[in-house]
């Protein structure tokens, strides 16, 4: 089976990395095409994953640019499926779908992003779309009757723990041990649907800050240019060692949406400080389901102090997280194999889940237990139905 995966934000790499591997290991032909995204390139350079970028520019922000940028990268994926014919698509964007109606490839589109927070991507993406893969709490509108949902983010794809562990020896490398740490991230905010949307402005930052550095070291990541006087607690971190570094934060604060869902799965408290507040359902399901975080708009900045003061004053913070943390990993599969089966017994696959839904229950790992902060795992991935087969990982 020849398999496309089209990347166009360092996010889908995480969310299709084990994946890739995993296919790449079975000696399944695999192609990764990419756009340019912040660090998506480095991410990619820094694992070994052979790609080909087929439009390293960067796109304007008008809807003109927009649209122009889509036309010249459907041009150029049409131009190499025509070439390879691949067997299947697989991604999160626009041109997938595109393409793949025109060829006759089918396309699995995997997004977690409820239709009306990315209407332009929806419209554009969806009515082509062979099939969608979507969190249970994502609403893709009219195009339900195409979209099979799962229980659970595209964050647990890579940070699952049958996926990842966190290693302090790397995070030692940039935070002195022992030390308790905070994370503030700020985002760019500039993709088409963040039009019009508030995150963390600089006087917000400063009393964040000042509230902070009482209880430990803070730091800052962003995607945007900091006055000089954040400066200092910026800190550089290497993206492939990112996850490291928030697993051990004490708590993050931050206007950026895949971080707050990325520090929730880990049992990170978090605070999302943005104006998507109560509109995206998966990071409403980790808020109000399993209180593994707080979305807060920046129309009430009392509110978001007075949280900051609750879990700043809360003892045992991290240990009751955990546990928070072990209570969603219970009721979730691990996306990451879930995955592979869908890709790999596609489109059979797809008619199993639409018929049985429950299907996906054998993806809840078998046993989890919890001791401190450690989690382990112990997971088969047989599958018993008659006339599916699932190669173990």
């Amino acid at each position: 089976m020849k398999l496309l995966f089209y990347l166009g934000h360092p996010a889908h790499y995480h969310l299709f990395k084990n994946a890739i591997r995993y296919f790449k290991g079975e000696g399944q032909h695999v192609t990764v095409l990419i756009k340019k995204k912040d660090v998506l390139e480095d991410l990619l350079d820094a694992d070994g994953i052979p790609y080909r970028n087929i439009f390293p520019k960067t796109r304007g922000n008008s809807h003109f640019e927009m649209g122009r940028t889509i036309m010249k990268r459907n041009a150029l994926l049409f131009q190499h499926c025509l070439r390879n014919r691949p067997d299947l698509l697989i991604g999160t964007s626009v041109e997938n779908s595109h393409i793949g109606k025109v060829l006759g490839i089918p396309s699995i589109n995997v997004n977690e992003d409820d239709h009306d927070v990315v209407p332009m991507y929806s419209k554009f993406s969806y009515p082509l779309s062979h099939t969608i893969l979507a969190p249970n709490p994502c609403s893709t509108g009219r195009w339900e009757y195409k979209t099979i949902h799962y229980k659970g983010y595209h964050e647990l794809a890579y940070l699952h723990p049958n996926q990842f562990v966190s290693n302090p020896r790397i995070t030692e490398q940039y935070i002195p041990s022992g030390e308790p740490y905070f994370l503030i991230r700020f985002a760019r905010l500039n993709a088409h649907h963040d039009e019009g949307i508030r995150g963390i402005d600089n006087r917000t930052a400063f009393h964040i800050i000042d509230k902070l550095k009482a209880h430990g070291r803070v730091y800052i990541t962003s995607e945007k240019q900091l006055i000089p006087e954040l400066e200092p607690y910026r800190i550089k971190i290497n993206p492939a060692d990112m996850h490291h570094i928030m697993a051990g934060a004490s708590l993050y604060i931050g206007d950026s949406q895949t971080m707050a869902a990325e520090a929730g799965v880990l049992g990170v408290p978090f605070i999302r400080y943005n104006d998507f507040v109560d509109r995206i359902g998966y990071l409403r399901e980790l808020e109000r389901s399993y209180h593994l975080g707080y979305g807060i708009s920046p129309s009430d900045p009392g509110k978001l102090f007075y949280t900051l003061n609750t879990l700043l004053s809360t003892p045992d913070l991290r240990p009751t997280f955990q546990r928070r943390r072990m209570k969603m990993l219970r009721e979730k599969i691990d996306v990451n194999q879930f995955m592979i089966w869908f890709i790999e017994n596609f489109p059979k696959s797809k008619s199993i889940m639409a018929d049985n839904p429950e299907f996906q229950d054998q993806f809840i790992s078998a046993t989890i237990q919890s001791s401190s902060d450690t989690v382990k795992i112990k997971t088969g991935r047989e599958v018993l139905t008659p006339g599916v087969t699932l190669k173990q990982a």
